[in-house]
């Protein structure tokens, strides 16, 4: 019977077989190319923003720790890190940069003027200085505002459907948004033909708004319009308190403040928007360029009634407003 022993093979010609069989490898993995990575800045993780945009790139076949990676930072609730964490996010080498609320896009511009920036804006982009229209958004800027004409003046409607005798409405908003006047003059004018006089109040970062809100609770207001912004979005639980507290009627331009508490909200959906930010992520991935991708303005709105805070404020809400709402919350 022959020797049943295996063969024997050199250590060095064992070594160059076994680098030729890697080399020659379809899937070896310095012949694999990188995945696009996407960076994601926001304020703070909500399950209606980045696991939408995650979710959504998965159908359109971007599938995230396979064909992508998504990077993540936040600011919460801190404005001074934004611009690090996006200038972390350019040193990374993202492909392309989701941007979320206006404080989040700017820093994100500062960073660079190369790399496609996905915005989810909650104010004018144009007024705001990130685009140069809606129509050809010019440089590296483009995607999503929530903005559109005729909000501010539809939500003091609908507070004075739901409070008939309101009067006097305090104004809470931020003169340093650039937007920000814009929807205030809206509001003005629509108020002239409702016969509601508007009490401006301004709080232009954190530190003015415990004193911007007792400036409101001295003017004894009959309701409350708290205007578009990145501060007021962050302080949202906080200003759906104070309402309840002074027992005052309040509209709100995002239903997330309906959710933690406020009476009112009318506007775009932030879930609907970071699904069409997510059109632009994969076009952009597969060659668009974001100067040629109009900016789009939200495709629904909806109305969120909070009926727990009408209670507590002891207000019937009209049965027809009721029946309007997208989302009525008992």
């Amino acid at each position: 019977m022959g020797d049943a022993r295996p063969r024997l093979i050199p250590r060095r010609r064992a070594l160059a077989l076994l680098a030729a069989a890697w080399l020659g490898t379809p899937g070896a993995l310095r012949a694999r190319p990188r995945p696009p990575w996407v960076g994601y800045l926001a304020n703070e993780p909500t399950p209606d923003a980045l696991p939408v945009l995650s979710q959504a790139l998965r159908d359109a076949g971007w599938v995230d720790g396979e064909s992508l990676k998504l990077w993540q930072r936040y600011a919460q609730g801190k404005p001074a890190l934004y611009g690090p964490h996006a200038e972390e996010l350019v040193r990374l080498g993202v492909n392309v940069l989701v941007a979320a609320t206006p404080p989040a896009i700017e820093a994100a511009r500062k960073a660079t003027a190369r790399i496609p920036i996905v915005m989810a804006s909650i104010d004018d982009p144009v007024a705001s200085g990130f685009v140069a229209s809606l129509a050809q958004p010019g440089g590296n800027v483009t995607g999503v505002t929530l903005a559109a004409p005729g909000l501010a003046a539809r939500r003091l409607e609908l507070l004075k459907e739901a409070v008939p005798h309101v009067t006097r409405v305090a104004v809470l908003w931020n003169p340093d948004n650039r937007s920000a006047a814009a929807e205030l003059r809206d509001a003005q004018a629509a108020a002239r033909g409702l016969g509601v006089e508007l009490l401006p109040v301004e709080a232009r970062g954190d530190g003015e708004l415990k004193p911007a809100l007792a400036a409101i609770a001295k003017l004894e207001p009959g309701g409350l319009f708290v205007a578009t912004d990145t501060l007021f979005q962050a302080s949202r639980r906080q200003l759906a308190t104070f309402a309840s507290r002074q027992r005052l009627p309040a509209v709100f331009p995002l239903a997330e403040f309906a959710d933690v508490g406020g009476l009112l909200a009318y506007g775009a959906v932030w879930a609907d928007t970071f699904r069409r930010v997510a059109v632009f992520v994969d076009k952009l991935l597969r060659g668009a360029r974001p100067a040629d991708l109009p900016v789009e303005r939200p495709q629904r709105l909806e109305l969120t009634v909070n009926l727990r805070a009408a209670r507590a404020l002891r207000l019937a809400v009209p049965s027809a407003m009721l029946l309007r709402a997208d989302r009525v919350l008992q």
